[in-house]
């Protein structure tokens, strides 16, 4: 086996390479940690490695990052989980690994700057809260709450439900608290809700707050790392996804079993009008691009985006009569053929910028049905046969299933076919 110098620059220190290699591996860590896909990050730090002189490989796992010098011993680990997903900072780690490959910007400079990349604040709380709030209700438009009180209750439990995560963010280190006390939140108050009897959409009043906590990224970062076949890497996502949102029902139905509640009234079927549909839809977009640290800049992109797919979804289901899954599948597929070229220019997270855009048509309705179902199963509620309740429960767990079955074959798709067929600028500086 070589030595280490026999892969560096001619005169290079055995300290400069370490220096070298911790700047690699921290930019590495960066992007891993804060939503960037697997290949992307690969890809990004291969190229870094190569403007510093070294060849370099990288090995992501759950719960650890390593990068090594091929041909030698040299290598560096992180022990970190990708846990985040923050826009801002993955765009600012992207903008200076471009900068030190091209060569406009020093490499001695770079480990100072990523250090700042990696300190930049999310939004603030007042805006997290806000759009919490705003996304939430908007969510409940689509799924036909349009009477003002039911949707500023929804607002109001979204709200109360991101503040309480925000606070927790700061004082909790377990990323399971977040999600379980704000949908506990939504809970206890939409029982409030029911038994007081202030809306008519007192099950939309209970989900939508918990829909906004469903952990999108990670389900197609997830889905995209087994595609790449990273089986045990996508594997630990999509479990770690998993858990998340069986803690969201966790919480949602212990919070109403606080406030008295073991089963949701069935609210009545509402048509939505396709204008406040879209627009809708639209504000459900800024809600979550607000939630990975977008900025005001990028946020019309995922939001014109985010519409015209809406629209496509909401078409084929008024007049095609298109199942909802299926449905959801073109629009997905139209996302990721449209939102390629734009990741690939702008540097952007994929997973992130894509859930985004597709935010409103992930089937939290359907999985907290079912959840709902089940909770009434085993507490014998007297309001429907058992047969009913399973008949529900399978029709709903199903239907959630294959929404986010197709939803993730619709946007990855594209995606891989146009790295593989697409322009050679796209093969050469986009992998997914």
């Amino acid at each position: 086996m070589k030595d280490a110098s026999d892969c560096s620059p001619s005169g290079t220190t055995g300290n400069e390479r370490d220096l070298s290699l911790d700047t690699i591996a921290f930019a590495a860590a960066l992007l891993f940690a804060n939503g960037q896909t697997t290949e992307r990050t690969v890809a990004s730090t291969e190229r870094l490695g190569r403007s510093f002189g070294l060849n370099v490989r990288v090995l992501p796992q759950w719960g650890e990052l390593t990068v090594e010098v091929e041909r030698t011993l040299l290598s560096d680990v992180y022990p970190i989980a990708p846990l985040g997903v923050d826009m801002g900072r993955v765009i600012a780690v992207s903008d200076i690994v471009e900068k030190v490959v091209d060569q406009s910007l020093p490499r001695e400079s770079a480990h100072s700057l990523l250090e700042r990349a990696g300190q930049l604040h999310t939004v603030s709380t007042l805006r997290f809260v806000l759009f919490a709030a705003l996304g939430a209700a908007a969510l409940g438009v689509i799924f036909g709450a349009l009477e003002i009180q039911s949707l500023l209750l929804i607002a109001l439990s979204a709200g109360v439900g991101a503040f309480a995560r925000r606070w927790l963010g700061r004082h909790a280190s377990n990323p399971f608290a977040q999600p379980l006390a704000a949908s506990a939140i939504a809970g206890l108050l939409a029982a409030i809700v029911i038994r007081t009897h202030a809306s008519n959409a007192a099950t939309l009043v209970a989900f939508c707050p918990c829909m906004v906590l469903i952990p999108g990224p990670h389900i197609l970062n997830g889905a995209i790392d087994l595609a790449r076949t990273r089986i045990s890497l996508g594997i630990s996502r999509l479990a770690y996804a998993g858990v998340l949102v069986l803690l969201i029902c966790v919480g949602l139905l212990a919070g109403l079993a606080a406030g008295g509640v073991t089963f949701l009234p069935s609210d009545s079927p509402v048509a939505v009008p396709f204008v406040a549909d879209v627009v809708a839809a639209g504000l459900a977009v800024a809600s979550f691009g607000t939630f990975f640290s977008m900025s005001w800049r990028l946020l019309p992109i995922p939001i014109g985006i985010g519409m015209l797919a809406h629209a496509v979804r909401w078409a084929l289901i008024a007049f095609a009569g298109v199942h909802v899954t299926t449905a959801a599948l073109v629009a997905c597929l139209l996302v990721g053929v449209i939102i390629t070229p734009v990741v690939d220019r702008l540097q952007l997270p994929f997973a992130a910028l894509a859930f985004s855009a597709v935010v409103s048509m992930m089937p939290g309705y359907y999985l907290f049905e079912s959840a709902s179902a089940l909770l009434r199963l085993v507490s014998s509620a007297p309001q429907a046969s058992t047969m009913e309740l399973l008949t529900g429960v399978v029709r709903n767990g199903t239907t959630a299933f294959l929404v986010v079955l197709f939803m993730t074959i619709g946007l990855i798709l594209p995606r891989m076919l146009l790295e593989r067929y697409g322009p050679a600028r796209t093969r050469r500086s986009a992998p997914l």
